[in-house]
């Protein structure tokens, strides 16, 4: 058993450190491959190709066994980063993420149903926290290590090194991970189900993504009504399939459905956090680019041990107050960034994220083990995968809708000023041009980016006080229901 659970802590620091290494060698793939119009389609296809294939992923671990789809998870992920190290183009280091991002759909979701399968509640909670210090650990070393191996060894390697990781964990777990053999059903694959997931997901968060670059436009439209007849679609084929991708039934069950609801939520607050966080640092302290990001650190380093206090808690509470305490931290924290002045000192925002963290810490991780006792136990793999989605959705939808509140809101204020150039918002959170800025007009920049910031910041609480709503909803029947009976 610990050699397991080793093994999916290394596959799932190599999942989350990849966000990390890759942000951080960005400057220097585009320099070489000379693709920076297309820049963010490296990370937009890998977030696309996780999503649409994460559910599918979870219901073919509880249709066929967590072993074969988490290796051929690990497989296509390894196969994907070989294939973005021997990228010539930035095309085809496009199209090669969308092969990894395939891959990742399963190490996470995966992972967690694992994990679910070994360890009973109170101590699952524990082991999600080790989980959840993979990431911590990821956001500080990755943009460590990314420099360092652009600055020695080239690009090429942040990707190769995954290929003898991989292979190294698809040997372990191969011989290490026994599993149950699962009973092949003769129910048919919900082939057409699958496909029309894919739709909706695929057409909601690439309609999302455009409409924070380009704002409303036909393309967007046009996905967004695409996503809406494929999810009509959708719901009608589950009703009839024989054995449906994702049971609707689930969605009778009110504690599945809200904790669901509230990992959403607060995944697209987390947004706001991550990206804007570094911005604040940068654009209004004029910090540098390497502590904007450190400063988020203690919030993913925190998070590890309120991960712990879950599992603690949880002997002793039900999961819909502990769920109910870390909002009214995270709304704290939130409401506390609202409320600080624009020279606040740089110390102030670790505090902040360490209380954040411990909010994420019980919340995140008691909305997983509630999604998973709420179900039963041939359903786990579907809810664990559901959850990993509904979390990537809030993500998706919340970073397009806070991009498209920041240029509002910057764009009104600008216009107030008599500013004209739109680009120099731009020149002012990149420390390397910031100061390229007359000074009287670099203040006045400032001014109009905290003030924007604050925007983004109260639409972000709105979430938090949602989700708050939608928590209280937790709990309120038996964590196993029996979905199919008639």
């Amino acid at each position: 058993m610990k050699v397991v659970t080793a093994g999916i802590f290394i596959a799932t620091f190599m999942s989350a450190i990849e966000g990390t290494i890759v942000t951080t060698a960005m400057p220097t793939i585009v320099g070489s491959l000379h693709g920076i119009e297309i820049m963010n389609w490296v990370f937009s296809i890998y977030l696309l190709t996780n999503a649409m294939i994460t559910p599918i992923y979870g219901k073919l671990a509880d249709k066929i066994g967590r072993k074969p789809i988490f290796i051929v998870g690990i497989l296509l992920f390894v196969l994907g980063s070989a294939l973005c190290g021997m990228s010539n183009e930035m095309m085809t280091l496009i199209i090669a993420r969308g092969i990894q991002g395939i891959g990742a759909g399963a190490i996470m979701p995966v992972s967690l149903t694992i994990i679910a399968d070994l360890y009973d509640i109170e101590k699952r909670a524990k082991v999600l926290g080790l989980t959840s210090a993979a990431w911590g650990v990821a956001s500080v070393f990755g943009p460590l290590a990314g420099g360092l191996i652009v600055d020695t060894i080239g690009w090429h390697w942040i990707f190769f090194i995954n290929v003898p990781i991989g292979l190294g964990l698809i040997g372990l777990l191969q011989y290490f991970f026994i599993e149950e053999k699962k009973v092949r059903q003769a129910k048919k694959m919900d082939i057409f189900g699958c496909l029309f997931l894919m739709s909706t997901l695929v057409s909601l968060l690439l309609g999302f993504q455009l409409l924070g670059d380009e704002g409303v436009s036909l393309p967007v439209a046009a996905l967004f009504i695409l996503s809406i007849l494929s999810l009509m679609l959708f719901i009608r084929t589950e009703k009839r399939a024989e054995d449906p991708v994702i049971n609707l039934k689930l969605f009778g069950n009110q504690t599945f459905a809200s904790v669901n609801v509230v990992a959403a939520l607060i995944s697209g607050f987390l947004m706001g956090l991550d990206v804007y966080i570094p911005m604040w640092m940068q654009g209004v302290l004029g910090k540098p680019a390497g502590l904007g990001g450190l400063v988020l650190a203690p919030m993913s380093i925190v998070w590890m041990y309120g991960s712990f206090l879950s599992g603690q808690l949880l002997r002793k509470y039900s999961a819909k107050w502990i769920i109910i305490i870390g909002l009214i931290i995270i709304l704290a924290g939130g409401g506390t960034l609202l409320a600080l002045p624009q020279q606040s000192p740089f110390w102030l925002f670790f505090i902040i994220m360490g209380v954040l963290g411990i909010g994420y810490g019980l919340s995140v991780t008691t909305t997983t083990v509630e999604a998973q006792a709420s179900v039963p136990k041939e359903e786990i793999g579907v809810a664990t995968s559901f959850n990993t989605l509904s979390r990537t959705i809030g993500q998706t939808v919340m970073v397009s809708v806070f991009g498209i509140i920041l240029n509002v809101a910057n764009g009104r204020q600008l216009v107030k000023a008599g500013i004209t150039d739109l680009d120099i918002m731009n020149r002012l959170i990149n420390p390397h041009t910031a100061l390229q800025i007359e000074a009287g007009l670099r203040a006045e920049l400032r001014k109009i980016l905290f003030d924007s910031l604050h925007w983004v910041y109260f639409a972000g609480l709105l979430l938090i006080i949602f989700a708050l709503v939608f928590s209280f909803m937790v709990g309120k029947q038996a964590r196993s229901v029996k979905l199919n009976e008639e």
